[in-house]
């Protein structure tokens, strides 16, 4: 059962990393990865991303993006599980459990839709009622001051649910009998809550908060390239960004790879400080 998944990975995320090697290398497409010449110096491509006039403005905006979608998307998601897990209505909890994770399922296409409905200078809904009270409408898609607050709060909205799915199961797998117990001495939810569930689910809490620094260079390619634009690009040109008009759109393949290998090897770092760290705290994925 488990040959397939090994297969998978090996096929479409080991064998693959063998194209890294084009960061060091003038890449050709007619030559290919094996008759391409090297690159002199081999750190040729590194040089020309880290040199760029763009590049602090790009790596300070997928910092701060990012940390923006770890921090206040992570608190969201726990609490959602734990007032469904608290919620005495069985139907009330289904019903807003099945609606809180239905927007994972939507396109950014479709929630960049959403938010042109509600957001929109023209004919926006919430500009609207803006505007019946007597105030100037707000530029939201395309003011800078706006832009980030947008990427968070839709990021927040689409998989609010879906990172509470585990949050639950997490809390579904503490034992009974110390709520029991807890109930017995007297304590109220609240101190059931923060004595019991919270530390219940802290491992979980632990291990996806390290698994998501791995990914903290990638602030969300899919969602930014559809919502941003040219207005924007101060607060919101992001290392992917960059990489698609420079190094695909220009064809330039050898600095698309080279950027991709530097936030890797970044990726494996935090993940790596962040286990040793978790393990102080009696967390840690090994």
């Amino acid at each position: 059962m488990l040959l397939p998944l090994v297969a998978w990975y090996i096929i479409f995320k080991y064998i693959p990393m063998y194209g890294a090697i084009i960061a060091f290398k003038d890449y050709n497409i007619l030559s290919g990865i094996g008759g391409s010449d090297w690159a002199h110096p081999w750190y040729k491509y590194f040089d020309n991303f880290f040199s760029s006039p763009y590049f602090s403005r790009l790596f300070s905006n997928t910092l701060l993006i990012s940390c923006y979608k770890l921090i206040f998307g992570t608190v969201p998601s726990i609490l959602l599980a734990i007032l469904l897990n608290e919620s005495r209505s069985v139907f009330l909890k289904r019903w807003i459990q099945t609606l809180s994770y239905m927007p994972h399922f939507l396109s950014w296409v479709i929630v960049y839709g959403i938010a042109i409905a509600f957001l929109s200078e023209t004919n926006g809904l919430v500009n609207r009622w803006i505007g019946d009270l007597g105030y100037e409408v707000i530029p939201f898609l395309n003011a800078s001051e706006w832009f980030r607050s947008i990427l968070v709060g839709t990021d927040i909205w689409k998989d609010l649910g879906w990172g509470a799915i585990i949050y639950i199961a997490a809390i579904a797998g503490i034992d009974p009998s110390l709520y029991e117990a807890a109930m017995m001495d007297g304590a109220g939810r609240l101190r059931r809550i923060w004595s019991i569930t919270l530390p219940g689910i802290s491992n979980v809490i632990m291990l996806l908060l390290i698994l998501k620094l791995g990914y903290i260079l990638d602030a969300g390619f899919d969602q930014i390239f559809i919502f941003y634009n040219i207005r924007v690009y101060a607060v919101g040109d992001i290392i992917d960004t960059w990489v698609y008009r420079t190094g695909l759109e220009q064809l330039n393949f050898s600095v698309a790879a080279a950027v991709g290998l530097f936030k890797s090897v970044i990726g494996m770092a935090l993940v790596l400080s962040a286990n040793q760290l978790a393990k102080r705290w009696g967390g840690g994925i090994w």
